[in-house]
């Protein structure tokens, strides 16, 4: 059974239709499970947002993503799993020499962990985790 967690950097691509955008639409159509945690929704309205979407359209995108998948919320396990999962990005990240990972970051590896899945992502602080199906 393939799990799949989906980062906002997959979700972009997806709603982009750029060519990384057609392998996150293959890979998910070959999913048997597929989950986007809460705060990626917050993500990309935030990114959309900034960029002068127009509200509704961020509303139609959200709406999508919430009728492609599961979304997964945050509690307390979920919580303590991400500050481990952030102290594995952070030091993977000063390793490599990229910035500091967000919470965000964080949040979704944690998710995949937990539900044994798959993070599908174009983010370069996942790109050498064995939970990381890069796009």
């Amino acid at each position: 059974m393939v799990k799949i967690v989906v980062d906002s950097y997959a979700w972009i691509e997806l709603f982009l239709g750029s060519a990384k955008g057609c392998k996150v639409k293959e890979i998910l159509e070959n999913a048997d499970e597929i989950c986007t945690p809460d705060i990626v929704l917050a993500e990309i309205a935030r990114k959309y947002i900034r960029e002068g979407v127009d509200e509704r359209m961020v509303n139609k995108r959200l709406e999508q993503m919430m009728g492609a998948s599961n979304i997964t919320c945050l509690d307390a396990k979920l919580a303590l799993q991400s500050a481990k999962c952030f102290l594995e990005l952070a030091e993977n990240a000063k390793k490599t020499k990229l910035n500091t990972p967000s919470l965000f970051d964080a949040i979704v590896l944690a998710t995949g962990k937990r539900l044994e899945a798959f993070v599908l992502t174009g983010d370069e602080h996942f790109k050498f985790l064995p939970e990381t199906i890069w796009i």
